[in-house]
């Protein structure tokens, strides 16, 4: 999420905030209480120059040897185009077919990209599932996002902690919970 922040994608001139950026996905990982991670070195904000085939292979290989019921992935609406590409490659590897073993895919929003879409657009965010989540939930929500040092910001951008917190109550309000997660049911079966 770097490397798109120069003029010419250079890797080599972004190394060591790429070496920090892995350390904090790392961190962030923990902070949330996931077991592992797995990242791959697509090009930042271009994946609309990666073919679909490429990243379509990529999500079967780790669906493979992950095996998941349900996918949680990027809304296709989202202002950023790696968002996009990427709920189109998951879309394409889990086609619905005898042997798919993903049966849901719910789409998420992301702060700072999901909400900036134009309205008039046809595939805005109109969550329908809700997950209600506890404070705990929340703080670690908010532990993991701070370890982004590159991608957390000062309220009120939306990746701030005060935005976070106020997405996850207006979400909670909106089916009678203090806090809640919102998600577009994409399939389910």
């Amino acid at each position: 999420g770097l490397t798109s922040r120069a003029d010419q994608r250079n890797p080599k001139e972004w190394a060591e905030e790429l070496r920090t950026h892995k350390e904090n996905l790392a961190a962030a990982t923990r902070a949330v209480g996931y077991a592992t991670h797995v990242s791959y070195s697509f090009p930042d904000n271009r994946f609309d120059t990666v073919a679909l085939l490429d990243l379509v292979k990529t999500i079967e290989k780790e669906k493979s040897s992950f095996r998941p019921d349900v996918i949680f992935t990027h809304h296709g609406g989202d202002t950023n185009i790696d968002h996009r590409q990427t709920f189109d490659g998951v879309i394409t590897a889990t086609r619905p077919m005898v042997g798919e073993v993903a049966r849901i895919i719910l789409t998420f929003e992301t702060p700072s990209s999901t909400e900036w879409q134009a309205f008039n657009r046809p595939n805005y965010f109109r969550p329908n599932v809700f997950v209600p989540v506890s404070e705990k939930n929340l703080k670690a929500k908010l532990e993991g996002m701070a370890c982004y040092q590159y991608e957390s910001r000062a309220y009120p951008h939306p990746r701030s902690p005060e935005a976070l917190t106020h997405l996850a109550r207006y979400r909670g309000i909106q089916v009678g919970h203090e806090y809640a997660e919102a998600f577009l049911l994409i399939r389910s079966c």
